[in-house]
């Protein structure tokens, strides 16, 4: 049995494409017809390449995706005077910033940050029809809308950081510069700025569903292919008619940790833990600043965080009748 560890052992059976639903009523006309095979792909999902669909919404928000894509890459071109070495050397450092807090909610020159709000709405045009061609399909497919309402939790804090907050503040400055380690240091300056973040509860619960995320995944993932040999993956059959692997399973995580969840219900666990990550994140960061300014001091008055009376640490001087004495 040692011998049998799938997780870079994976047999790929190829046999002719699968094209998908085809039963009266479902729409076929926006679908591409051709198929092709990876195995590198077979490594970490299905083999088969295509058919894709796209449809209106798909194109539109191709469509507006790269030109989002585009105007930030052309700023970044400028900023380096056009040098494709020094382009090459900072890309990380490279930001499209946001207008200054003087011009707050007005439309500013292209060069002050007018030419983010129009790269910025146009990523809102391509996320807001992605999102729309999420629900589309699940619907000509006749699935349920789960994938929308999780894609929409992480929409909503998308929209906080760069829509709705920026609007309650009354500036466009609030919003998130286009830059990798910009981003960061804005990040970070948020933090600093409203009293530290650890101290909002929201951000805490954020964390902390983002972290059960990543643990109910893992646990998932691994049991699945720990029982793969015994048919786990083929997780349906397991829910309605519960087999060796479905046992075996439960078996482990209810003498690991006194109960288990179902075939189904660690799927419901992982949904929810996800969705809750960015919308109790969303709800952390739109309170900030529009009705808390300071998350410590807030958290000193609720009993959240340290007290105001707490003992300081020991200065030097303080510290030296405590050290043990020289031989």
């Amino acid at each position: 049995m040692a011998n049998y560890q799938n997780i870079f052992a994976q047999v790929q059976v190829q046999g002719p494409a699968e094209m998908g639903v085809v039963e009266a009523g479902v729409d076929l006309k926006d679908r591409t017809t051709g198929t092709g095979f990876s195995t590198l792909f077979g490594w970490l999902g299905n083999a088969q390449l295509g058919p894709v669909y796209l449809g209106p919404y798909g194109v539109l928000s191709l469509m507006s995706g790269i030109i989002w894509f585009t105007m930030v890459g052309a700023w970044y071109w400028y900023q380096v005077d056009f040098n494709p070495a020094v382009f090459m050397r900072d890309l990380f450092y490279l930001s499209l910033e946001p207008p200054a807090p003087e011009y707050g909610l007005s439309f500013p020159p292209l060069a002050e940050g007018g030419y983010y709000l129009i790269a910025s709405f146009f990523l809102l045009v391509a996320v807001m029809a992605w999102w729309v061609r999420s629900w589309v399909l699940a619907n000509q497919l006749g699935m349920g809308k789960h994938v929308c309402y999780a894609f929409a939790s992480a929409i909503w804090l998308f929209l906080v950081l760069g829509l709705i907050r920026p609007i309650l503040m009354g500036s466009w400055s609030e919003a998130v510069p286009y830059g990798v380690f910009t981003h960061l240091d804005w990040t970070n300056l948020f933090s600093l700025t409203y009293g530290n973040l650890f101290y909002n509860p929201f951000h805490a619960l954020s964390i902390v569903f983002l972290y059960g995320s990543t643990l109910l995944f893992a646990m998932h993932g691994a049991t699945i292919l720990a029982v793969s040999r015994l048919g786990g993956d083929r997780e349906l059959e397991q829910i309605y008619d519960r087999g060796t692997a479905a046992e075996r399973a439960g078996l482990f995580w209810r003498w690991t940790m006194g109960f288990n969840a179902t075939m189904e219900g660690i799927h419901r666990w992982a949904w929810w833990f996800a969705v809750l990550t960015t919308l109790t994140g969303g709800i952390g960061i739109l309170l900030t600043g529009t009705v808390v300014d300071n998350w410590f001091v807030w958290a000193q008055e609720h009993g959240y965080g340290a007290a105001a009376n707490y003992v300081p640490a020991l200065t030097p001087e303080e510290f030296l009748p405590y050290l043990p004495a020289e031989n």
